[in-house]
Parts: C-alpha cells; sequence; structure tokens
C-alpha cells in the first residue's frame, strides 16, 4: 500500500462522492455516513504516512528529498507525468487537510440543504487539495488547482450566508486571475525547459529546479523576475497577502462553518507553500532579490491584519482578519531564509491550520444557537455555557501566542530567525503581538465576563459532535505548544536543503 499510498489519499475522497451521486433520495443519513467513512481512510493513511516518513535521510536523492514516489507517463504527446511524492514541507499539510476535512465533514452534520450536493462537493474539493500538496508535475499540480476552485465556488456560493453569490463570484474572479498567471508561467516553463533525459519539453517542477535545463531566454534576470511576480500574485492571492485579500474577509462571514474552516486551515496554506515548493527552487535568484519586498509584506499583513480584527463587531469576521495576520508571520520567516525563521514560518502554517479551524467551529456553535455573531450582542455566557467557554479560551490564547500553546512555538521561531536579517521590521512587527493580544482578550470579555445577558439565559452548552470536532485539534495545539519536535524534525531536512538551494544556486 505505502507505494500507492498518495493515490490513496487524493483519491478515496472522489470515490466517496461518486457513491453519494447513487444514493437515494431523501437518505441524507447515508451521505453523511459515506462522507465520514471517505473523509476519515485519508486521515488513517495521513498518520501513516507521517509516521513511516524517514525524518533521517542525510541527503539528496535522485528526487531531491521527496519520498513515497510514484511516476507514470500520462499524456505523452507533451511528455506529461502522473508524478506524485511528498518531502518534509508537504506531509504536515497532507495531515492537517485529512484531519480537517474529516472534522469538517462531522462539523456539516446539521446540514440539510441539497444534502448529496453539498458532501459530493466537499469530497471533490478534499481531492484537488490533497492533489496540490503531492503534485510534482506543474500540470498536475495545476489540474488539481483549479479542482479546488470549482467546489469551493458553489460550496459558498450556494450554502452560504445572505450575500454568498457576491462572496463566491469574488473568491472565483481573485482565484481564477492567479490561475491565469499561473498558467502563463507554466507554458513559459515548458516551452523553455529540456527533459535532460530525453530532450523534450517538460512539466517536471525537479527538472524546472535544475537550472541546467533552461535555455537561454529563460535566464535572463529580467524574465525570469517577471515569471516570479506572476507566479507569486497567483499565489499571494490564495494566501492572501496585502492587497490581494479583499476577497477573504466575504468569503468567511458568508461561507458555512466548516467550509470556513477548510477555507483558513487549508486553502490559505496553499499559497505559501506554492512559494516555497515552485517559486523559490525555480527562480532562486529572483528569490534572493525579492526577500525584502516579501518581508515588507509580511509586517505589512500582521499589522494591518491584526488592526483590521481589532475595528471589527462581528466574531466571525474577526477571525477572518487575525489569518491575514498570522499569514503575515509566515511570509517574514519565509523571506529571512534562515534555519529558524523558515521552520518557524512552516510551522507557523500548520498551527495556524489548527488554531483557526477551532475558532471557525467555535464561531459556528455560538451562530447556530444565537443566529447572530455580533460581539456587542452577548455577554456573560461564561457563567452560561462554561465548557464552550473553556474552548474558546484556549482557541484565543493559542492565536494570540500565549506560552506553552502551539501558536508561540512558530511565532517565536519567525522572530528569533528574522531578525538577524531584518531587526528594524521585526521590532515593528512585534507590535502586531500587542495588536493581536488586544482583539482577542477585547473580544473574550464582551462576549463571556460581566452580567448575563438576559436573551441567552438559557443558550444550550457545547455538544457532544461539536466536542467531537474541537478535541483533537485542541490537543495538537497543547501537546505541540510543550513538544513541537515531532512536526519541526519532519520538516527540518527538507528546509534546510530549500535554504541551501536557494542560497548557493547560480543561474
Amino acid at each position: 500500500m505505502e507505494s500507492h499510498i498518495l493515490t490513496l489519499m487524493t483519491f478515496i475522497p472522489l470515490l466517496g462522492a461518486f457513491f453519494i451521486l447513487f444514493v437515494p433520495k431523501g437518505k441524507d443519513n447515508v451521505v453523511k455516513i459515506i462522507a465520514a467513512v471517505f473523509t476519515f481512510i485519508p486521515v488513517i493513511l495521513a498518520v501513516k504516512l507521517f509516521f513511516a516518513f524517514d525524518r533521517t535521510l542525510p541527503g539528496v536523492t535522485d528526487f531531491g528529498t521527496f519520498q513515497f514516489i510514484e511516476k507514470y507517463p500520462w499524456i505523452k504527446a507533451f511528455n506529461i507525468e502522473y508524478f506524485m511524492g511528498v518531502d518534509g514541507i508537504s506531509v504536515p499539510m497532507v495531515l492537517l487537510t485529512a484531519l480537517l476535512s474529516f472534522l469538517a465533514v462531522v462539523g456539516s452534520w446539521n446540514i440539510d440543504k441539497q444534502v448529496k450536493g453539498y458532501f459530493a462537493l466537499f469530497l471533490l474539493l478534499e481531492t484537488g487539495m490533497m492533489g496540490v500538496f503531492c503534485a510534482l508535475d506543474f500540470f498536475l499540480f495545476y489540474v488539481f488547482w483549479e479542482v479546488m476552485l470549482l467546489p469551493m465556488y458553489f460550496l459558498i456560493g450556494i450554502w452560504g450566508g445572505p450575500r454568498r453569490e457576491y462572496a463566491a463570484i469574488k473568491f472565483f474572479l481573485y482565484t481564477l486571475l492567479g490561475s491565469v498567471l499561473m498558467l502563463l508561467v507554466i507554458l513559459a516553463l515548458y516551452f523553455n525547459t529540456t527533459d535532460p533525459e530525453t530532450g523534450r519539453h517538460t512539466f517536471n517542477m525537479l527538472h524546472y529546479m535544475n537550472q541546467s535545463t533552461h535555455n537561454a531566454w529563460l535566464r535572463q534576470f529580467d524574465i525570469r523576475v517577471i515569471l516570479f511576480i506572476a507566479l507569486f500574485i497567483g499565489f499571494a492571492i490564495k494566501v492572501p497577502i496585502f492587497p490581494f485579500h479583499t476577497w477573504l474577509p466575504d468569503a468567511h462571514v458568508e461561507a458555512p462553518t466548516a467550509i470556513s474552516v477548510i477555507l483558513a486551515g487549508v486553502l490559505l496554506k496553499m499559497g505559501t507553500y506554492g512559494i516555497l515548493r515552485i517559486s523559490y527552487p525555480i527562480f532562486p535568484d529572483v528569490t534572493r532579490w525579492f526577500a525584502i519586498p516579501l518581508a515588507i509584506l509580511g509586517v505589512i499583513n500582521i499589522l494591518y491584519g491584526a488592526l483590521c480584527a481589532m475595528a471589527q463587531s462581528d466574531l466571525k469576521k474577526l477571525v477572518a482578519y487575525s489569518s491575514i495576520s498570522h499569514m503575515g508571520y509566515v511570509c517574514l520567516g519565509m523571506a529571512a531564509m534562515t534555519p529558524a525563521g523558515i521552520n518557524g514560518a512552516v510551522f507557523q502554517m500548520f498551527n495556524h491550520g489548527t488554531i483557526t479551524a477551532m475558532l471557525f467551529f467555535l464561531v459556528g456553535v455560538v451562530y447556530d444557537r444565537a443566529h447572530h455573531r455580533e460581539i456587542d450582542g452577548f455577554g456573560g455566557l461564561g457563567a452560561v455555557v462554561p465548557v464552550y467557554t473553556a474552548f474558546v479560551s484556549l482557541a484565543f490564547f493559542a492565536s494570540l501566542g500565549l506560552p506553552g500553546l502551539s501558536g508561540f512555538i512558530s511565532e517565536a521561531l519567525v522572530f528569533i530567525g528574522s531578525f538577524p536579517v531584518f531587526q528594524t521590521m521585526v521590532i515593528i512587527a512585534t507590535a502586531g503581538i500587542v495588536f493581536t493580544a488586544a482583539y482577542h482578550l477585547w473580544a473574550l470579555q464582551r462576549i463571556f465576563l460581566g452580567p448575563v445577558n438576559p436573551k441567552y439565559v438559557d443558550l444550550p452548552e457545547i455538544n457532544a459532535r461539536e466536542i467531537f470536532c474541537l478535541t483533537p485539534l485542541a490537543i495538537i495545539v497543547m501537546i505541540l505548544g510543550v513538544y513541537p519536535m515531532p512536526v519541526l524534525k519532519m520538516i527540518n531536512t527538507s528546509l534546510l536543503h530549500l535554504i541551501d538551494f536557494v542560497k548557493n544556486t547560480l543561474v
């Protein structure tokens, strides 16, 4: 099974979607059970992959630091391959995708509108997300990237809130712009790169990383800068990096709870993953040139996202803007290109996925009961729903970077790794810590402390299904806050190889 574990993880959800299409109308519980089973199997496989991955890989093989390789001809006429593999950067993202997809299905149990369509599209979405983190052929990567776009558009546009059509179209147009720019870069690379073994044009990412395969046109620095920036915009929209962020708050506010979880927990990470997986090793010279602009954008994200979050009266919008802020730490650590900085950046990608998933689940819990998300419309809930209050407090403290929880470790590593390279910017960025603490604690005070709002004296406590969704995430946040080495050991070898490649490769 291990030789095909990536294929199984990627396409088992698609098989589940196929089965759902044949479930008779009115059998909604059967549909939900099928969705749960076919998202739980990838979780088991992802855990197996996590423990089977060789963290002690001493050097670089024919496939770099990638393992579990699956490589077969696909469209021979154009030298397109079914090429899958994972390294230390991919595996945590695969595990995060599998876990959040399963929990989001369980969190969607109260969906009662067009149930077959919802869960079939969700399973298709998981296939697209898994494929993005495993593909090593750029054409295959692009196919998975686009497969992910369509179900997310419908999941927001059909099952979302009152302004769902506007939010879905805005999300679609922004992402489509990024996809068009990415496609242009893919074509430029394809027609100006040759497979060293066959002499034919190739979509193989590992060949793109070998600068000797590029022709004279592609070695021109000006051309490489244009291609890098086009690719960067495509990925920056997904992160999202300022000023390409405006689709995110609308999409989050209108999306169903489980889709917000996936959007923030997985989709945002695809942008930074794409930069690390594709932009950095293919354009190492431009990466070095672009380090300062990327760091500046990261600092802007940190401060702008935090200040916008502080101004929100809608709890879900507050969490959405906090995501923009926290992804700024990822950009700052990536720009530093130091071992601590880039390890902190990738660790922050994983940690933010678990923490923000908790936050969006918790927003959904209170919305299902109160039917609004206005922070000032609550008050004193701590005395009414103490278990819910405990989960929210844990998630808020993890998000603001309290020592002992996972968010602190990754942000600390980013600052430690970035300070020697960008001292002034890191000093400015530390203000984000204060702003982050301010908006979290202020929201906590207004919602849970003080006199109880008479409207909510009988507000139902969090139920067993919701606790089931939150508990695994809470455990991960606490364990990695005390002992982060399981993830740091996983990512370290691949990231050190990437740093060495980017810093020492001449074009």
